[in-house]
């Protein structure tokens, strides 16, 4: 059997993490840098990732930002065009970039449904799709972990009724390709975190633009009541998990979720 350290070292390999520069994307790269993986910090925003890669590099692991829009296919071409440059190979996909702007069905426009889909589904589309092409191609298997939610089976709350019809698709789209993608060695499996406070989180606290309609503060003070653990998870609390996704300790996993909630789908 091999050794433990053994099992959880990702030295030589790459790894790409969408919405890596912040909040739970960044506790993942920051936890796949630490087990010695090349990570690509895949991002929206520049200033953002460059920051993040920064913070990597000075603990002398390896590190770099790559300005990403995952909706957008010629961006995700990019991104695989340069990591293959700059690394050789693409061991690790983590499709995490997200987002989940709290609006009411009733004043939800076409647009801002579209939005959610195209960056939440549509951009897991793109980015494993183009991704696995590389590891098929390279004949080494690879490791996809996709970022759903607890919403994925449980709605949270008001006003997210784009973001769940997102997340559904996810893990359902997660264990077709995990089918597809088997017989080449690469496996394919979720993680669904629950409550985590992540700057996105905070940000929804601080503004509410639909405060008649729901009151953000009321619904995260009613959300963390329900935790039978009594609080948000950390980001670092989903890197850990994506780290044993990404690693040898899940050899024998594939078309699997994970949840990672406190105990809140307990309720």
């Amino acid at each position: 059997m091999e050794r433990i350290n053994s099992l959880l070292d990702l030295s030589g390999r790459t790894a790409i993490v969408t919405g890596g520069g912040i909040g739970i994307g960044y506790g993942i790269s920051y936890r796949l840098a630490e087990a010695g993986a090349s990570v690509i910090i895949a991002t929206r925003k520049e200033t953002q990732g460059l920051e993040a890669a920064r913070s990597l590099t000075e603990r002398g692991w390896e590190a770099t930002a790559i300005t990403t829009d995952v909706s957008v296919e010629g961006d995700v071409k990019r991104m695989v065009k340069v990591t293959l440059k700059k690394y050789g190979s693409i061991d690790i996909l983590v499709n995490n970039a997200g987002i989940y702007p709290q609006i009411p069905l009733s004043r939800m426009t076409l647009a801002d449904f579209k939005n959610v889909i195209a960056i939440n589904l549509e951009g897991v589309f793109l980015c494993t799709r183009h991704v696995s092409d590389v590891m098929i191609l390279k004949k080494t298997g690879g490791r996809i972990i996709n970022i759903t939610s607890i919403d994925a089976l449980h709605p949270s709350s008001v006003g997210l009724a784009h973001y769940d019809a997102s997340k559904h698709g996810v893990w359902g789209f997660t264990k077709n390709i995990a089918l597809e993608l088997a017989p080449h060695k690469i496996w394919v499996n979720a993680i669904a975190p629950g409550g985590i406070l992540t700057p996105g989180v905070q940000k929804l606290q601080q503004s509410m633009p639909y405060e008649q309609v729901v009151n953000m503060n009321k619904v995260i003070d009613d959300f963390t009541s329900k935790i039978p653990m009594g609080r948000l998870g950390d980001p670092d609390e989903i890197g850990k998990v994506a780290l044993f996704l990404a690693s040898d300790m899940a050899s024998y996993m594939t078309g699997s979720q994970i949840i990672v909630d406190g105990g809140v789908l307990l309720c």
